[in-house]
């Protein structure tokens, strides 16, 4: 009987700690499980970078990421910005999409100066072949792939994208899923984003990178 009644408040402690998600009992599991994020932070010798469509959480889950591996962060789109003054939509606006592109590409490639960070990409920086090419070679790449409906939701709050001015912009990135998801595929990691929380994305992107890491890809 008294191994039945332990055995019971060893399970509602469990279901306690899963459905607090966000409270003292997900701070307590954050710590259980930090020695295991501390070795992985260790082991890297590379960048971890995310890469995938406007509005699957590139920049958000990637500053997540960062601080839970004790990284620095940094988002190509600032780091553009940062370079000309301009932001990234006027940039695209201003010069077209040939001359961002290219010098996206230079500043990516300048990002892979030999620092261990999380780096946030643009969704358009991975599509170009020899961006996608030096990432793969020198960098973790991650796609983040969330269902165009979280994407149409996600972009529509705010008026940043250039390329989702248009009258159908949920057409508009169903196109663009169409078109690059087998460039989007050969990254080294493929992580599932939804609505559901960041810290559950982050996660998942820890357990991906560490069984890329042991597998010696």
């Amino acid at each position: 009987m008294m191994r039945i009644m332990i055995r019971g408040i060893v399970w509602r402690f469990v279901f306690m700690l899963r459905a607090d998600s966000d409270g003292a009992f997900a701070e307590l599991d954050q710590r259980c499980i930090a020695p295991r994020v501390h070795e992985l932070a260790q082991r890297l010798d590379r960048p971890i970078v995310l890469v995938g469509l406007m509005g699957a959480g590139k920049s958000t889950v990637g500053r997540r990421l960062a601080k839970r591996l004790g990284l620095s962060f940094v988002d190509s789109d600032s780091a553009i910005e940062d370079a000309a003054g301009l932001t990234a939509a006027e940039v695209f606006e201003r010069f077209g999409e040939d001359d961002y592109r290219d010098g996206e590409r230079r500043i990516v490639a300048r990002l892979m100066d030999g620092e261990v960070r999380v780096i946030a990409t643009g969704g358009d920086a991975f599509v170009e072949q020899r961006t996608r090419e030096l990432l793969n070679q020198q960098a973790i790449t991650v796609w983040l792939d969330a269902p165009v409906d979280v994407l149409a939701d996600r972009t529509s709050r705010r008026d940043t994208r250039p390329r989702l001015r248009t009258d159908d912009p949920k057409s508009t990135l169903e196109r663009l899923a169409a078109e690059r998801r087998a460039a989007y595929a050969s990254a080294h990691v493929h992580v599932k984003s939804g609505n559901g929380a960041h810290r559950d994305v982050v996660e998942s992107i820890i357990i991906a990178v560490e069984e890329h890491l042991s597998s010696g890809s």
